[in-house]
């Protein structure tokens, strides 16, 4: 329960904050501890299903963490330029940049492992165990390894959403678009929403937007011949991106809001948004990017 915006006997460690206060509450106390950004607005419901269970964990966490809460009806300007498109969305800070996040109401176990990735370890499950040793077996090249670790953790369990969208961004990545499609299939309908399930939806949205594009060469020619062809540099963004090459497709996009933020009706932030959802608020190029853009945004 907030009291004067404050948690009852834990002051500062849960706040409210405004547009004004947001440097001070969110920039600056990152530099001594990871604060979570809590945006939310009174109607709706699953901000009202979370924030019991942040809070709790928040507190359980005893001032490793901080929670600062974010009305965007009434504070609407920085979630709109973070790109939070929907609510709620908790934004991790550390050092005075977004780091991590997730979207939609959680169960108090997968807050209290956020929190914890964020301050201390983890205790993942034998299905969380083999999810992230999958991922492990990708980051070495060994996707015939991840790609059975995957299967052993939907056997054990069907629908978990963590192995059924790594599994089909593992076909997705091998250019199986029509494979990933079929895994994502086992998604449970009522699951459809959730941030893991939205981000490999979005990702093979992409890659078959980026598949008429064609080779990249032609498109770096005309960049490369006429830097202000912001289309070209849009259109090769989407091709650099379905080559996995998205520190590249990053900069593309940085670089046109930089020259002219209003091209396209900020087409360029909006594309960029929906790389970070198709990538996942935890993947380094959604950490690197979101970071670019902060900093381009609110320097």
């Amino acid at each position: 329960m907030l009291v004067n915006g404050e948690a009852a006997g834990q002051p500062g460690l849960i706040k409210d904050t405004t547009t004004q206060g947001f440097r001070q509450d969110v920039i600056a106390e990152s530099m001594q501890q990871p604060v979570l950004v809590d945006f939310w607005a009174p109607w709706c419901g699953p901000c009202k299903q979370l924030t019991p269970v942040i809070e709790k964990a928040v507190k359980d966490a005893k001032g490793k963490v901080k929670l600062v809460k974010m009305n965007i009806d009434e504070h609407p300007q920085i979630a709109g330029q973070l790109g939070i498109q929907s609510i709620p969305a908790v934004i991790a800070f550390r050092q005075g940049q977004p780091v991590d996040g997730f979207m939609g109401a959680q169960p108090e176990s997968q807050v209290k492992a956020f929190i914890e990735k964020l301050a201390g370890p983890m205790g993942p499950g034998e299905v969380e165990e083999l999810v992230a040793a999958a991922h492990e077996a990708l980051h070495a090249g060994d996707a015939a390894g991840a790609s059975e670790l995957f299967a052993g953790a939907l056997q054990l369990e069907p629908e978990n959403l963590a192995a059924i969208a790594g599994f089909a961004k593992l076909h997705l990545d091998n250019g199986d678009i029509e494979g990933a499609k079929g895994i994502l299939a086992m998604a449970p309908a009522d699951k459809a929403q959730d941030p893991a399930i939205v981000a490999i939806r979005a990702a093979i949205e992409l890659a078959e937007q980026a598949a008429s594009l064609g080779d990249t060469a032609e498109l770096e020619a005309k960049v490369a011949a006429n830097p202000k062809d912001h289309q070209a540099r849009f259109d090769l963004a989407l091709a650099l991106n379905a080559r996995d090459r998205r520190d590249e497709a990053v900069d593309h996009l940085i670089a046109i809001i930089k020259a002219d933020r209003g091209w396209n009706e900020d087409g360029a932030r909006k594309q960029l948004l929906q790389f970070f959802e198709a990538w996942g608020p935890m993947d380094e190029a959604s950490v690197g990017g979101r970071r670019k853009l902060s900093t381009l945004l609110f320097s």
